[in-house]
């Protein structure tokens, strides 16, 4: 379906027909797979013209291709943006959309809690060609406001932020941002997606996605996203990903990760329900410290998530008693919980942030991010909720 013909539709609707378009010689309902490198040119004319941008068309899958198109468009209508652009992963998204953005004598502000990579990236990535970056917690604005300065172009936001789930106010910084005038937010909506949450509409530039994780929720894919307005999607296509990073998706996984987003909602649904029902349990147990979870009212902004989030997502994080030994002694005794990093797949997956997943940050800058020693993170997967529980409740047990 057109995307003007979707405008008033649901978000299942949009998930299911966005993008899709019938294939013109076969009629084939499934979006085929166009498994090429190269496409050919009617004349020596045509591809000087489309490599002059004087003409739509293909040229060489690093460049576009008709199956990953198809998931651009999907995304760029679900998460309200006029354009989209694949990547080979969720940091080749994030990298490619920096890149575009930034030149030497710039200056990015970014959340301190955030993907290890990123923050890798970040501190000791893009500082190598002169450009600056400053750690706030983002989610005080006002620690945005005074970190601002005449050179600072990007605003890097991920909320919830990885592993602390700490909210960040997207409309207030993004209004902070575009008071000086020349300055962008970028915001990962990994935890979110655009199911629970829409970036654009509350203000912000571009959004990136790890579409590894719910967008196509069968961990068997690595891939990544960016939306935004066509200029910028251009100069990501143009520049950021076939210049700076090569980072392309391949037509299979673009297939993939199409086929996962027709149950968006649905699995969005149950992730969040089962979500709620752990966090509720861990929250009563005993061995447990503390909880972070945007789903309870305990957590510090659950005001704000509720304001800025249709549902609490479905990853949790909690601080046991003992520490880091026994949360070693926890993932150790789980049996059907994988200790597994990544997120969002149909299983249950437990990983140790500070070891695992934020091991690149150093210790000192990992605990003002608080990111603990002891923390656990938890991506609540679409099982009976009962045995997730039951799971848990069985390791931590042998803690008390």
């Amino acid at each position: 379906m057109k995307r003007e013909d979707l405008q008033n539709k649901g978000f299942a609707t949009k998930a299911i027909h966005g993008g899709n378009k019938t294939d013109p010689t076969t009629g084939a309902l499934a979006t085929p797979i166009y498994q090429t490198s190269t496409f050919v040119f009617d004349s020596a004319e045509q591809g000087g013209n489309r490599f002059a941008l004087e003409e739509e068309g293909f040229i060489y899958t690093r460049l576009g291709n008709p199956t990953n198109m198809q998931l651009e468009e999907k995304i760029a209508i679900l998460e309200d943006g006029e354009a989209a652009m694949s990547t080979s992963s969720g940091i080749g998204a994030i990298t490619s959309a920096l890149w575009t953005a930034l030149k030497a004598g710039d200056h990015v502000i970014s959340a301190d809690a955030i993907y290890g990579c990123t923050h890798a990236y970040l501190s000791h990535g893009i500082t190598r060609y002169g450009v600056e970056v400053t750690f706030v917690d983002a989610s005080n604005p006002e620690n945005i406001k005074n970190a601002m300065k005449e050179n600072t172009k990007v605003i890097y936001l991920e909320t919830p932020a990885n592993p602390t789930l700490k909210i960040t106010d997207i409309a207030a910084i993004s209004k902070i941002a575009h008071e000086k005038g020349d300055c962008m937010v970028i915001v990962d909506n990994t935890f979110a997606t655009p199911y629970i949450q829409r970036p654009l509409e509350m203000g912000a530039d571009v959004v990136v996605h790890s579409a590894t994780k719910y967008l196509n929720g069968h961990g068997d894919v690595i891939a990544g996203l960016v939306v935004g307005s066509k200029k910028f999607i251009d100069e990501v296509r143009l520049f950021g990903v076939k210049d700076m990073t090569g980072a392309s998706l391949g037509p299979f996984d673009a297939y993939l990760i199409l086929r996962g987003m027709k149950t968006l909602d649905i699995r969005m649904e149950k992730h969040c329900k089962n979500a709620m029902a752990v966090a509720e349990f861990l929250e009563k147990h005993p061995a447990i410290d503390k909880v972070y979870y945007p789903g309870l009212k305990s957590f510090k902004q659950y005001e704000l998530a509720r304001e800025q989030m249709s549902l609490p997502g479905a990853i949790i994080a909690f601080e046991l008693k003992g520490g880091i030994e026994e949360g070693k002694k926890l993932m150790n005794s789980l049996k059907m919980c994988k200790l597994a990093v990544s997120l969002g797949d149909a299983e249950t997956l437990i990983q140790h942030p500070a070891s695992m997943t934020h091991s690149p940050y150093e210790r000192e800058e990992r605990l003002k991010a608080g990111i603990t020693d002891g923390l656990v993170r938890l991506s609540v997967g679409l099982e009976s909720p009962e045995d997730i529980i039951e799971d848990l409740k069985e390791a931590l047990d042998k803690l008390i």
